[in-house]
């Protein structure tokens, strides 16, 4: 619970820097396959959490390609990160873990300080990533 209420913290924060303080920018583009818009998909990623509730439960990730991507900054470009909403929260038990998300994709942008995205997801479910 730790690692998430200091990811939470970061979240929340008002600048981007990397782990010595430096002010850190993130490259790439807002541009998104077109064809996904309004489908709803199957995609893989690891969690990193934007709301921390008791015993891990979340309801607003970013869904991101590596393991501590946006903590160890600077992020992966925008068109590489969803922001994943649900209405029902989501146990989150190791964030090291990888998933599967499945949801409406739209090309809704969110910008928080741990990155900015081009895609939002809205969320129907989670499963375990069977390597």
């Amino acid at each position: 619970m730790e690692e998430i209420a200091r990811l939470y913290a970061l979240s929340q924060a008002n600048t981007s820097v990397d782990h010595f303080g430096a002010p850190s920018t993130q490259i790439g583009t807002f541009n998104v396959v077109e064809e996904l818009i309004g489908e709803t998909v199957r995609l893989p990623g690891f969690i990193l959490p934007l709301d921390a509730q008791i015993a891990g439960n979340i309801t607003e990730f970013l869904l991101v390609p590596y393991v501590g991507a946006c903590v160890h900054m600077p992020p992966p470009p925008p068109n590489q990160i969803v922001y994943v909403l649900s209405d029902t929260p989501v146990r989150m038990e190791r964030l090291w873990e990888p998933i599967w998300v499945t949801g409406l994709l739209t090309s809704d942008q969110t910008h928080s300080s741990l990155g900015s995205t081009a895609y939002t997801l809205e969320l129907d479910g989670t499963e375990p990533y069977e390597y």
